[in-house]
Parts: structure tokens; C-alpha cells; sequence
């Protein structure tokens, strides 16, 4: 398990290579008060890249090269047919090879009572991620429903001691209280959930893929109190990157999307920021470098992992919280974000709360309920 920082887009990264903090994690990867230092998540092996494609050449054999050629006949057109062009698979770990994956989220099984909150109940619950199987816990309201379904994407929070449905808490009960079904997925690596060793070396795109397959697991579900045409998806932090991963990759998996304190919609900045140069993260760096080059080498391969590079992708209503105090995503990621998705013509709202640091605490009633009506405008 590598040392990381407090950490993922947008990934994204995340998807997004970045630790956050507040979710219930500080800069320094504390999480719900632990205390210590942020330890890196696993790394695994550093996936083959592309075998380059070969072209077969024909050789001429000599004695015909210079035989004569036969005149057409009439009528025969000679102009030679222009070859179709070729085009090259996406690079695995990427966002479109993403978009060109077949998601079977589904298998979404209530567990144990965890707890009856009086307006609603808590319980344990997993699903199908790919060939993983997920944790997570759902608070699902009193009352027959079907209700309409928020999933939440959490912050950073170190896997060694995140606990199932540890992150947003102050969201899962809120929200739940007004209404709404709560899912909050562990990701794979976290609590119950099975083990992925390549996940931070694929700069977690995994948890991309864990959200996706949590709303079509909701979707698929025959549990008669959800109501799998009425879908929200809420991140925070590296979730809030994850949340805009999941809108460019599968448009229209949703009705409405929520971010708070996200981090960069451009892999690059979380990777400067959390990863290179930092001396505790140094192994992980380096396998990420071998596997991918560097930024400013292989642009290309960091703007296929970067949600922002797909924003006109989107189609849901996007509402975006930040704080202006904020020192572990800066606001500006913030307004770069928003500025990015208004331009490819997205439907996208930045609140901007003076003074408000990264874990939202003097204003989070002002935005949770700000949060609410926008779920019920768009989920209603």
C-alpha cells in the first residue's frame, strides 16, 4: 500500500488521480478525525500499453515488376478506391475506452439492518461491478415508495481505515430524510468490496466504474421501493471528479448531478498536485509515468483520462458547490469547470460560498438544501 495524500473527476482523477479531503478526510489523509498520515492506496502491476499495429507489405516479385500491364477495357474505371482509414483502439486506461465499454451493473442485494433511523432504515447492501462485487449501505425512507434514487460518489478517505459507508455522512442522512433512497458506494478496495491491485495505477478509474454499475444496478433492480427512472448522482471531492467521469462516459445515466469541492476536471492538475513530487508518493509516480509517460510527453494520453476533454458529452443538469477558501481544490478548478461545461453547452449552475473551506461547514445547511430542491426540480 503506497503513501498517498489526502486525494477523484474529473476523473476523475476523477477517474481522477487526486486525494481529498473533507469528505470526511483531511489534506493529510485523517479521515473522521483519525488520526496520521495519509497512507498511499495499493498499487498494483502497470497495465501493457498498445502493441503498436503492424501493416502486412507485399513484395513484388522482381520478374513481374517488370511485366507489362495490361490497358483496361473500356468502360473500366481506373481510379483506384481509397483505403478506409485506420482506426486505433483507445488506450485501455482511458475515458474512451470507457465510453466503449459494456456496463452490467446489477445483482443489488439488501444485507443487514444497520440501523432505523425512525424516517428511514439503513441497510447494508452490495452489487456487481464488472466481475467485482461492491459494498456500500442504503438508506431507503419510510413509507412504500418507489422512491426516487440519489447515488453518492465519497472523497478520499484512506482504504485502511475506511469503513462501509463512512463518507457523506451529513448527505445520506439529509437527504434521505427529504425523500430520497440514499446509495453511497464503498468503491472496489474499500470495506466489503473486492479487491482491484491495478486500480491506482489505472489512476482510479475504477471507481468510475463502480458508479455507472451502482446506477444501473438501481435500474435493474426489482426491490419495489426504487424508483429506477428517477436517478441523481451526488460527489464529493475525488467523488466529485468520479460524478463527472460518469457524465461524459455514459450520457444520459442520469437525471441530475451534484458536485461539491470537486477536484480539477483535468487529470493533470490532481496529478501535480497530489502525486508527482510528492516524496511519499514517489513509487506510485514512477509506475505511473512508466505505464503512461509523463504529461507533458504524452499529452495526449492525459487529456483521454481528463473529463474535461468530453464535456460536450453531457446531458444532465449539473449544480456545482465551492467554497472560496478552499486550499485543497482551489475555487479556480472550480470556475475552470464551470466555464468548460458552459461552453460545450451543458446546463451547469457554480454556488460559490465566501469564506467556505473545503469540508463545507458554516453554509453546508444553506447548500444541502440548496441540493434538495435542485434534485426534486430535476427527479420530481
Amino acid at each position: 500500500m503506497h503513501s498517498w495524500a489526502a486525494m477523484l473527476v474529473a476523473v476523475t482523477m476523477t477517474g481522477v488521480v487526486a486525494c481529498s479531503a473533507g469528505d470526511d478526510g483531511a489534506p493529510d489523509g485523517r479521515a473522521d478525525g483519525a488520526a496520521g498520515s495519509a497512507t498511499q492506496p495499493a498499487t498494483g502491476p502497470a497495465p501493457s500499453t498498445p502493441e503498436p499495429i503492424e501493416t502486412d507489405s507485399t513484395e513484388t516479385d522482381p520478374a513481374e515488376a517488370d511485366a507489362p500491364t495490361e490497358a483496361p477495357a473500356a468502360g473500366e474505371d481506373t481510379a483506384s478506391s481509397p483505403s478506409a482509414p485506420v482506426t486505433e483502439p483507445p488506450h485501455p486506461v482511458s475515458l474512451p475506452a470507457l465510453m466503449e465499454q459494456e456496463f452490467d451493473g446489477g445483482d443489488l442485494e439488501l444485507g443487514d439492518v444497520l440501523e432505523d433511523a425512525g424516517s428511514y432504515i439503513r441497510y447494508a447492501v452490495t452489487y456487481r461491478s464488472g466481475d467485482l462485487t461492491v459494498s456500500g449501505i442504503m438508506n431507503v425512507p419510510e413509507g412504500d415508495g418507489p422512491h426516487p434514487v440519489l447515488v453518492l460518489a465519497h472523497g478520499y478517505i484512506d482504504p485502511e481505515i475506511y469503513t462501509t459507508g463512512r463518507g457523506l455522512a451529513r448527505e445520506q442522512d439529509y437527504l434521505a430524510r427529504e425523500g430520497y433512497a440514499v446509495l453511497h458506494t464503498d468503491y472496489r478496495n474499500h470495506a466489503q468490496s473486492d479487491d482491484d491491485p491495478e486500480n491506482e495505477v489505472r489512476l482510479r478509474l475504477g471507481y468510475t466504474e463502480d458508479v455507472v454499475n451502482a446506477v444501473l444496478a438501481i435500474r435493474d433492480s426489482s426491490l419495489p421501493f426504487l424508483d429506477g427512472d428517477r436517478v441523481g448522482l451526488l460527489g464529493r471531492s475525488m467523488g466529485g471528479g468520479v460524478t463527472l467521469n460518469a457524465l461524459v462516459v455514459q450520457p444520459g445515466l442520469v437525471d441530475a448531478a451534484v458536485v461539491y469541492a470537486s477536484v480539477s476536471s483535468d487529470a493533470v492538475d490532481n496529478f501535480d498536485r497530489w502525486t508527482r513530487g510528492n516524496p511519499e508518493a514517489a513509487e506510485l509516480t514512477e509506475e505511473i509515468i512508466d505505464a503512461y509517460g509523463p504529461p507533458e510527453d504524452a499529452p495526449g494520453f492525459w487529456q483521454d483520462v481528463s473529463p474535461v476533454t468530453f464535456f460536450d458529452q453531457v446531458t444532465e443538469p449539473v449544480l456545482m458547490h465551492h467554497g472560496t477558501a478552499d486550499d485543497t481544490c482551489p475555487i479556480e478548478w472550480a470556475h475552470d469547470t464551470r466555464d468548460a461545461l458552459a461552453d460545450a453547452g451543458a446546463d451547469v449552475t457554480l454556488e460559490v460560498y465566501e469564506g467556505e473551506q473545503h469540508a463545507f461547514e458554516p453554509q453546508w445547511q444553506a447548500s444541502i438544501e440548496t441540493t434538495a430542491e435542485f434534485f426534486d426540480r430535476h427527479l420530481g
